[in-house]
């Protein structure tokens, strides 16, 4: 498999509070169904989006670690380290570190969405360690122009966001009207997620909310009629440890 496209219709889907807010899910849990189980060390990821004001209530977490990219609007979230409500914007992200166990609540604004993926660092060690967490601002996340793009780090190379999870890489590309070139590295799965227009990937179309899962493809060239904006994480394409789900299949 070198590049595979999964539309929206064909991703996992939830809702909470009576469909106040929706998802749908490119990697869901095992009873969610979805064409996309999870692989290398991404377990979880869903795009959440609040058609109404509402509150995802306090539940538990345990060895995870749980990210949130505020993509639209804002949100608001309580754990029971920080024992406090703080506000997220449009752009920024946090991380929790879940360890030996931590409860968080969420609160999206009307119109707000956001992406929340599971990575697996290792449950062996993170289950034995205290939950941390952090909280980083849209402005604290370098960018840069690479080959026409422009390339923002939430994870990997001066960025200040902190895993346990080793090899794990998240860039947002913004792309504008025109032809690119991206690399990739070959040692790594490349999940992507177009947030917004139309393009073609080495010449496969790809439509809004598609997820597109990238194998031993060394460069990407991108076409685009408008802006466009994707959303890529980079994860090791050989986990040197038994994941959750190949656990969960033992």
């Amino acid at each position: 498999m070198a590049l595979e496209i999964i539309p929206k219709d064909q991703q996992a889907s939830g809702e909470f509070n009576g469909g106040q807010i929706i998802e749908n899910k490119p990697i869901g849990f095992p009873q969610d169904g979805g064409n996309i189980k999870p692989y290398s060390n991404l377990f979880y990821w869903a795009y959440a989006e609040a058609v109404e004001e509402s509150t995802i209530g306090l539940h538990p977490h345990q060895g995870f670690e749980i990210m949130s990219f505020v993509l639209k609007g804002a949100i608001r979230h309580f754990d029971t380290k920080l024992e406090e409500w703080r506000r997220l914007e449009e752009g920024d992200a946090q991380i929790i570190r879940s360890g030996n166990g931590i409860s968080h609540s969420e609160h999206m604004e009307k119109g707000a969405a956001m992406f929340q993926i599971w990575i697996d660092p290792n449950l062996g060690k993170t289950l034995q360690i205290p939950a941390s967490y952090d909280d980083y601002k849209s402005s604290d996340f370098p960018k840069v122009e690479r080959n026409g793009l422009q390339v923002k780090t939430y994870v990997g190379k001066d960025s200040p966001f902190q895993m346990d999870t080793e090899g794990v890489e998240i860039a947002e590309l913004s792309i504008r009207k025109g032809n690119f070139e991206y690399s990739l590295k070959e040692n790594k799965v490349h999940s992507l997620y177009l947030l917004n227009g139309a393009i073609k990937i080495n010449d496969e179309s790809v439509a809004e909310d598609d997820f597109i899962r990238i194998i031993d493809v060394a460069q990407l060239k991108i076409e685009s009629e408008s802006d466009a904006k994707i959303f890529m994480i980079s994860s090791p394409k050989d986990v040197l440890y038994k994941t959750y789900a190949e656990l969960m299949q033992e």
